[in-house]
């Protein structure tokens, strides 16, 4: 029996349809010969990881004894994280260079890694969400210069969708749901999927900076 079955539903759709777009942004990246598209595509691929082994968890409780439960869990909130890490090293390779994209790179990963560290003893998705809502927001507060101050069309798409993922964040935070049968988790899926089509369009623009 699945158990949740519409929250099941809904992470695998978004699981695939994150996963179509990381691959045609992978694609696109080797095309280029881009490190910055790869490294965003690699955020559509690791959050679409996230949402296939976070619906098992949800949806097979009882074919999946508590040991097999737990380790899906954890390849769920690591996969998360190094999406994060992917997003905030993309970005950064895309507007910075020199010493300043060092600097920030380092910072990206020490940050990663205290994470990766804590969610081997710690399970609850708030952590998750407090670790990737910096990334949004530092992501956000970039591209939303990019766009207002400069007319980056790249700066519109990927703001608009930061703009859409805190909105989810905040829709799975708050336990808002539609139905007794939609819940707060199935709206969030839903909502994520329309903000990775907007990260997706943004990041098809992006570059490398020499």
């Amino acid at each position: 029996m699945i158990h949740e079955p519409m929250t099941v539903l809904t992470d695998y759709l978004l699981g695939m349809w994150v996963l179509c777009l990381g691959v045609r942004l992978w694609r696109q990246g080797r095309r280029l010969n881009d490190r910055v598209i790869g490294d965003w595509s690699l955020v559509f691929i690791f959050s679409a990881v996230a949402a296939f082994s976070g619906g098992s968890v949800h949806g097979f409780p009882d074919l999946l004894d508590g040991f097999g439960s737990a380790l899906l869990w954890k390849l769920t909130v690591q996969a998360v994280g190094i999406a994060s890490l992917c997003f905030l090293t993309a970005m950064i390779r895309s507007m910075f260079h020199g010493r300043i994209r060092q600097v920030l790179l380092a910072a990206a990963f020490v940050k990663w890694a205290v994470y990766a560290w804590w969610m081997t003893s710690h399970d609850a998705f708030l952590y998750v969400v407090l670790d990737y809502l910096p990334s949004l927001l530092f992501v956000g507060g970039l591209q939303a210069w990019c766009w207002l101050k400069k007319g980056r069309i790249a700066g519109r798409w990927i703001t608009l969708g930061v703009l859409t993922s805190l909105l989810a964040a905040g829709i799975q935070q708050s336990g808002f749901a539609l139905h007794p049968h939609f819940n707060h988790n199935d709206l969030y899926h839903v909502v994520q999927m329309a903000a990775f089509y907007l990260l997706y369009r943004g990041g098809l623009l992006l570059r490398q900076l020499p």
